[in-house]
């Protein structure tokens, strides 16, 4: 039986600008930048009281909230902060697997410390970060990766809430589908049209069911309604993605996005070579003016060459996609996935 703890740090990029300037503690604050398309990166609680989120547009958070405060990001401070909290993480496990620069995963079944309790190497982390940081952390300890990010979010902030084996059915019982990894709107619209709300309901359901409605996800959301995850921890998760995106004054057509695509092309493909990686996929992302995605990717036995070979599978990409000549975009994005080491890849000729 595994312990798992997951570790969420509480507004991160929030609390540590709000560290500098706790004049602004018990106001409503955003981390985003001012272009007049920014979205928030974070919200601290004050400004969460007003309906204010990640991911929210500056302008519907304006219209919500019109005293917020907007502190420009500084990815470099977070990335700073992050590295100290990682250090505290390696006193206890080698084992740990990043999410974010606010969130990871730690098993610590065999911890360095010795200690027998999860719960308690994940208050002595949490005290740590605090004692270091001045920054709160929310936890959670499960026997298993799902239920550990479940419960970070149970009691946050501040907050530690631990699931013994024991409980685990009990807990999930009640709980709504919407807290399952990769169950969005979507899914969970398709979930309901199958009078399905909570993952008690779907322990009630026949494994042959839920994959003849969602194939090889259907498994796996069997599996979540038993409490079941067997997935490790992964110390050493490769880089999934390099990306890179920009968002417009004003709401473009694809034929007026063409310009934009050669930056962007430039951009990842420099952070490609500096990192010293090769990629074998490519992918492309366009944001309509009502917040939709459309997306498209594709991928190869072997790695890119060129810059000019990423031009040309975007190309590709987006004529696939079909888009209508007056669809209207507020962002594009390009990104390169599969990624390994130069060493480890030959070279993909698109002839």
């Amino acid at each position: 039986m595994r312990k798992i703890i997951h570790i969420d740090m509480d507004a991160f990029f929030a609390s540590v600008e709000l560290r500098e300037r706790p004049e602004l503690k018990q106001l409503p604050v955003v981390v985003s930048s001012h272009h007049p398309r920014a979205v928030i990166c974070a919200a601290s609680y004050p400004a969460r009281e007003f309906g204010l989120r990640s991911a929210m547009s500056m302008s519907q958070a304006r219209k919500r909230c019109p005293q917020v405060v907007v502190i420009e990001p500084n990815f470099e401070k977070y990335r700073a902060v992050s590295a100290q909290i990682h250090q505290i993480f390696r006193q206890y496990t080698s084992l740990i697997e990043p999410l974010s620069l606010d969130e990871a995963y730690l098993d610590v079944t065999e911890n360095l410390q010795n200690i027998a309790s999860a719960t308690e190497v994940a208050m002595r982390i949490q005290a740590e970060i605090f004692q270091t940081t001045g920054l709160t952390a929310s936890a959670g300890v499960a026997p298993n990766k799902f239920l550990a990010k479940v419960a970070s979010d149970w009691h946050k902030p501040n907050g530690i809430c631990v699931i013994k084996p024991s409980q685990v059915l009990n807990f999930i019982h009640e709980l709504p589908l919407k807290k399952i990894p990769g169950v969005g709107k979507v899914m969970q619209e398709k979930l309901h049209a199958l009078a399905l709300n909570t993952l008690g309901d779907l322990q009630q359901i026949e494994e042959s069911v839920l994959i003849h409605h969602f194939g090889k996800y259907g498994k796996q959301l069997f599996l979540y309604a038993q409490g079941i995850d067997e997935r490790p921890v992964q110390p050493e998760r490769e880089r999934q993605q390099i990306s890179k995106e920009t968002t417009f004054d004003d709401d473009l057509t694809l034929n007026q996005c063409q310009v934009y695509w050669p930056k962007l092309i430039d951009q990842v493909w420099q952070s490609l070579e500096k990192k010293k990686l090769h990629a074998r996929g490519v992918s492309a992302k366009l944001k309509l003016k009502n917040f939709q995605v459309l997306q498209h990717s594709k991928s190869f036995k072997t790695a890119l060459k060129s810059r000019e070979d990423l031009a040309h599978v975007l190309q590709q990409l987006l004529l696939e996609m079909h888009i209508p000549d007056d669809f209207q975009f507020r962002l594009i994005g390009v990104g390169l996935y599969q990624l390994t080491a130069q060493e480890a890849e030959t070279q993909l000729s698109l002839i």
